[in-house]
């Protein structure tokens, strides 16, 4: 299978901004803002499809299972599918009143897709925040205790994956609201109350240096692909294949830090759009922005400042442009 390891949300106000489309259509070899990074690795194991024709399940809002099956799974089910062939799994499902259907059109569970009362489950994919923690750590519990067949006696555990491990983020409410991370430490530390073993998984997403890593790759490949005149980037053979690339983000233990640990060429911009509010840059993981020497005029401002962290990401593309000398036409 070929597939992409990694996913990128430019959004397409920010894309008419930066004028990447325009002109010759060659992305500029040193000036490439990726605006959003959501890792979904699970493709490999060992660079091998390990897990692409074997039962999995995937649990996370929205329709888990469809994500990986257009990921090239083959035998996957959602969590909430595969529990519902398991009578009793979830001892309160009965008190739960909320449904993401109306109870007139939910069906009962139809026969099994796939032999899960005695195939046992290969993997476990946590693809992006739980609905239902209570029933989603048990039944976990269960098929990783059990070697992947619920009910049955200790075995070696399965492999278990999370899309990423932020503790928080920044939604609608005021407050920060728990993360995939959260959901993860609950898991980890009811099974290794329950277990004699301890639990064993796998992250990705940021701040894991591999995903910006394979974000230079898919970037590079977007690069050759879109320019039409290669000869204009007077590449030395081997070198890197950009000078900058700008990370945008509202978190700094997870955006900053990612790209601080990823190094050259990522360069950090951290603004008051989500998880920070602060007023100056972030201690532990400051971002790069500040720590040039460089001024930086705001539309409202009459004399320059030192800029510490931007309040929007129009105000750090106006910032990235600036710092490029590039003018965009009316």
């Amino acid at each position: 299978a070929n597939l992409d390891l990694c996913k990128f949300t430019l959004e397409f106000d920010w894309l008419k901004k930066l004028n990447i489309c325009a002109g010759s259509g060659c992305i500029s070899a040193h000036l490439l803002l990726v605006a959003s990074m959501r890792m979904t690795l699970f493709l490999f194991y060992d660079n091998d499809w390990r897990f692409e024709n074997e039962l999995i399940i995937a649990t996370g809002k929205g329709d888990p299972a469809l994500v990986m099956s257009e990921y090239g799974f083959k035998k996957v089910l959602s969590l909430e599918e595969f529990a519902s062939y398991f009578e009793s799994i979830d001892p309160v499902s009965q008190y739960k009143r909320w449904t993401t259907m109306p109870q007139s059109d939910r069906k009962e569970p139809a026969v099994p897709r796939y032999n899960v009362l005695s195939e046992r489950i290969k993997a476990a994919f946590v693809v992006s925040d739980p609905v239902d923690w209570g029933r989603d750590i048990q039944v976990l519990c269960d098929v990783l205790r059990s070697g992947g067949l619920p009910g049955g006696a200790n075995n070696n555990q399965p492999p278990l994956y999370f899309a990423a491990d932020d503790l928080e983020y920044q939604a609608a409410f005021p407050s920060k609201r728990l993360g995939m991370g959260a959901f993860r430490i609950a898991l980890e530390s009811v099974f290794n109350r329950i277990n004699p073993k301890r639990l064993e998984y796998v992250t990705y997403g940021k701040p894991n240096p591999f995903v910006f890593k394979n974000a230079e790759v898919i970037l590079s490949q977007l690069q050759s692909s879109s320019c039409q005149d290669h000869s204009k980037n007077n590449r030395v053979p081997g070198s890197h294949p950009f000078e900058m690339l700008y990370m945008i983000g509202d978190n700094p233990s997870v955006d900053v830090k990612g790209a601080q640990q990823a190094g050259h060429p990522w360069f950090s911009i951290l603004t008051r759009t989500g998880v920070f509010q602060g007023k100056d840059n972030h201690a532990e993981f400051p971002a790069d922005l500040a720590n040039l020497p460089y001024f930086f005029a705001l539309p409202d401002q009459i004399l320059p400042l030192v800029v510490q962290v931007v309040d929007s990401v129009e105000e750090a593309v106006d910032y990235i442009l600036k710092r490029e000398c590039i003018e965009l036409g009316a």
